[in-house]
């Protein structure tokens, strides 16, 4: 990721991260693509992202969070289904499988992955892990 952090002049930052169960290259593969996302999905601003995760209840929560383009709110269900792109392929390169292979990583682990984004402001994307007991 550090050749687009580069060439895009991003900052990404993270507050604590806990450990947690799961597979790791799965868990890569996760964070790659929402923060990839955060970079490619930029508006006209230098895009800042910042990853954290609080801990609810029997789940941590972790949060991808950019100043982007935002996603209207109608797509939400889209953006997480395989090949369902909301740009051209001109505008934003892509195959539209990236958060569908997110979907199936946090599935995979037991949890949920969700959205919430306004346009022109950016979004958060936040999925759940549960706690090992």
């Amino acid at each position: 990721m550090q050749l687009a952090i580069r060439q895009n002049q991003a900052s990404v930052t993270r507050g604590d991260l806990p450990r947690i169960a799961g597979d790791c290259f799965q868990l890569l593969q996760l964070f790659q693509n929402l923060v990839g996302n955060a970079i490619k999905y930029r508006s006209h601003r230098v895009p800042v992202v910042q990853v954290g995760a609080l801990r609810q209840g029997d789940n941590w929560v972790f949060s991808v969070q950019d100043n982007g383009i935002g996603i209207a709110e109608e797509h939400y269900p889209r953006i997480f289904q395989i090949f369902q792109r909301l740009h051209a392929q001109k505008e934003y390169s892509g195959t539209g499988i990236g958060l569908a292979i997110c979907q199936r990583i946090v599935d995979r682990h037991g949890g949920s992955l969700w959205v919430k984004s306004e346009p022109g402001r950016g979004s958060t994307f936040y999925f759940s892990i549960p706690v090992p007991k």
